[in-house]
């Protein structure tokens, strides 16, 4: 959750539907339509659901090698154990879902609209949001190598007992965005920081940065 003023709200907590079933198909389908469906410990390595929609679903420990998710439409779901080498989610929309991460290469969500969304755990090495839209996201004791935020909007995003080697927000426009839980290696675009809320021991780590970005000269007196 949010350190208090912050100014962020935190996700909803995310229920499943009552009534789920096991999925009976032979895979996943480009515009397919799934509503209340427990894919439990299913292949789905190299499959395409473009243009698919996800209600109500449960996907548990599934593999998800170079599965393909664009433009899919992801709501009231729970992504558990997630493990893919590349996930391809570009323009996706994902609203009111809960992802635990098991292990991922690259999440690929560049122009994803994210709105009450927990990413939970695990190691991603690069999560691919530049130019999405972020609203009420909670990044939750995830190892990041690399978070791209690159001309991204978010507001009501936080960062709890996170690690994120380097982070980049060129062009980035934030809003009660609580980066205070997060242990940040390295900060690319440091100007796209502008409306986030850091530690005096961050901004002491981002001095340099922002130095270089106004144009300073320091010297030892």
């Amino acid at each position: 959750m949010a350190r208090a003023g912050a100014g962020t709200e935190p996700p909803r907590t995310i229920a499943l539907p009552a009534a789920i079933a096991p999925f009976a198909g032979s895979g996943l389908a480009p515009h397919g339509d799934y509503d209340a469906v427990r894919f439990a410990g299913a292949d789905l390595q190299g499959q395409a659901a473009d243009d698919a929609t996800f209600l109500g679903c449960h996907l548990e420990r599934c593999v998800m090698d170079g599965v393909s998710m664009r433009r899919a439409r992801i709501s009231e779901c729970r992504l558990d154990e997630l493990r893919a080498t590349t996930l391809d989610a570009a323009d996706s929309t994902w609203r009111d879902t809960l992802v635990s991460v098991g292990r991922v290469g690259a999440l690929l969500a560049a122009g994803a609209s994210w709105s009450s969304v927990r990413l939970r755990g695990g190691r991603l090495d690069l999560v691919d949001l530049s130019g999405a839209r972020l609203h009420g996201v909670a990044f939750e004791a995830c190892a990041v190598g690399e978070l791209d935020l690159g001309a991204a909007e978010g507001r009501d995003v936080t960062f709890e007992g996170c690690q994120i080697e380097l982070l980049d927000v060129t062009g980035a426009r934030l809003a009660a965005v609580d980066l205070t839980g997060a242990t940040i290696g390295a900060v690319r675009g440091v100007a796209g920081l502008r409306g986030a809320l850091v530690t005096p021991a961050q901004l002491v780590d981002l001095a340099p940065l922002l130095a270089a970005q106004l144009g300073l000269r320091v010297q030892d007196a």
